[in-house]
């Protein structure tokens, strides 16, 4: 079973640059949260600026973490909403040589102060980095909605990722209908499930998620997906010691 967890990176004031110290001690917290579910997971994944608010960098993070574990499965998103194809090679680049194993290369949102766009599209930045021999040194992913209009998605179906994590996941159908589709192409599928708990309720509400079908059981709703995919990431943004207990049973 491949459980992965999801943390989004401190955040920070984009307005001032912090020192190699001050970005360590804001790391300080996500240090000791990884060493307390380490051995309950097999991976974490790093947000990229969620909602467009400025954080520390997933990969700077990243390479943290891998400093000392060097075990677990680490990947990290990436925005392309605010950074150009220069700046994205060079954090490629970083994520290679950090030793971590894989990227999420998605728009991203905008920010909230800035409404800056690049132009660059997810699918085709895949397509660019894979010329660019990066698929051979790590996975790459793309996004994708709960419940895909698979015509609609066509051009990241093309792009040939690694695989795809999706958007959160409301029902065992939408992650059977996904997997049926794509898992025979050769696709990794990673479904995300939001863990319910009163902590989470405002993020379901802005998700427009309805968690009523395994709220009550969502250890064997996890369980069931991983029978289908084989690999599963947990995000539980507002609620860390639920998501502690989730994983402990999931690890027994």
């Amino acid at each position: 079973m491949t459980i992965r967890y999801e943390i989004n990176p401190p955040k920070i004031n984009q307005e001032i640059s912090l020192s190699d110290e001050e970005t360590r001690k804001l790391l300080d917290k996500v240090k000791l949260r990884v060493s307390e579910i380490e051995t309950k997971c097999d991976g974490i994944h790093f947000t990229d600026s969620v909602l467009g608010i400025q954080r520390v960098s997933p990969v700077t993070t990243g390479a943290l973490i891998r400093k000392s574990n060097q075990k677990i499965l680490i990947t990290t998103s990436l925005r392309v909403r605010d950074k150009s194809l220069s700046t994205l090679g060079k954090l490629m680049e970083n994520v290679f040589s950090n030793k971590l194993n894989g990227v999420l290369i998605l728009k991203g949102d905008a920010s909230p102060n800035e409404q800056k766009d690049s132009g660059l599209i997810p699918s085709q930045t895949v397509k660019y980095f894979k010329e660019a021999g990066f698929d051979k040194k790590m996975d790459i992913f793309l996004s994708l909605p709960n419940n895909p209009d698979f015509d609609k998605i066509q051009k990241k179906i093309e792009a040939e990722p690694t695989g795809f994590i999706t958007q959160v996941i409301h029902s065992i159908d939408d992650v059977s209908r996904i997997s049926d589709k794509l898992k025979p192409c050769g696709f990794k599928i990673i479904p995300c499930v939001l863990l319910p708990s009163e902590k989470n309720i405002k993020s379901a509400q802005f998700l427009k998620l309805d968690w009523s079908s395994y709220k009550e059981s969502v250890i064997e709703f996890i369980k069931k997906i991983h029978e289908i995919t084989g690999d599963v990431l947990i995000t539980s943004p507002n609620d860390f010691k639920g998501a502690q207990e989730t994983l402990k049973k999931l690890a027994i």
